[in-house]
């Protein structure tokens, strides 16, 4: 069987593993379509991948009633998958972290978060003009800030997916950093916002429900 050379096999697997982590959990078939790939050859990078252990497979969740057959398979990141992609210094930061909370209070954990936010706050202004409603500053602004950031359609309103979380294992350990970041969306886009689910939690994507706003005023 015919293979590409190792320099392009990797880069293609990289190609893959960034198609997953922009998107959720994907088919064979989404991911040969999404990067113009054979069937065969997306098999065998997938292959490749889980034996790596940088992706799993299961099956795909289907709302609603289920149709004849078997549920398709889709594969998603595990934890090893998402370590090739920007993480913070994930012990030092549990451990430093650990040691202020017991040294100075719980609250300390919540005013670090607050001070984490000044980045996305200020590229949020930055971003902020006459044609760009609140949201899309919100999304370009947080990934600029890595956070591999798409926006769907929703009922009410649209879906803010963060396919990255560059503190993940930090905020499982420390929830208040999810808590603190919930209350920066709301407070910049001027709604109620619903975290509907996190990487920290367990979740392939970071989801938050954004009502319909309004565009930003200058």
């Amino acid at each position: 069987m015919k293979t590409e050379p190792e320099g392009v096999e990797e880069s293609t697997r990289d190609r893959v593993l960034r198609s997953i982590l922009e998107h959720g959990p994907s088919t064979a078939g989404e991911l040969a379509e999404r990067l113009s790939l054979t069937p065969a050859a997306v098999r065998r990078h997938l292959g490749s991948l889980i034996e790596s252990e940088q992706i799993e497979s299961r099956e795909q969740s289907v709302r609603g009633q289920r149709g004849r057959g078997r549920p398709a398979k889709v594969f998603c990141l595990t934890d090893t998958g998402r370590q090739d992609f920007p993480h913070a210094y994930d012990n030092l930061a549990i451990a430093a972290l650990e040691h202020l909370v017991e040294a100075v209070g719980p609250d300390s954990i919540h005013q670090i978060a607050q001070a984490r936010s000044a980045g996305v706050i200020q590229r949020y202004r930055d971003l902020s003009a006459d044609d760009v409603t609140p949201a899309d500053a919100l999304a370009a602004a947080l990934n600029d800030e890595g956070y591999v950031v798409s926006q769907q359609a929703a009922p009410a309103g649209e879906q803010l997916c963060q396919h990255h979380c560059p503190v993940a294992t930090v905020a499982e350990r420390f929830p208040e950093l999810c808590e603190a970041e919930t209350e920066l969306f709301a407070e910049l886009l001027g709604v109620h916002v619903q975290r509907l689910a996190t990487i920290a939690h367990g979740d392939g994507v970071c989801t938050t429900h954004i009502p319909h706003t309004r565009k930003v005023e200058q």
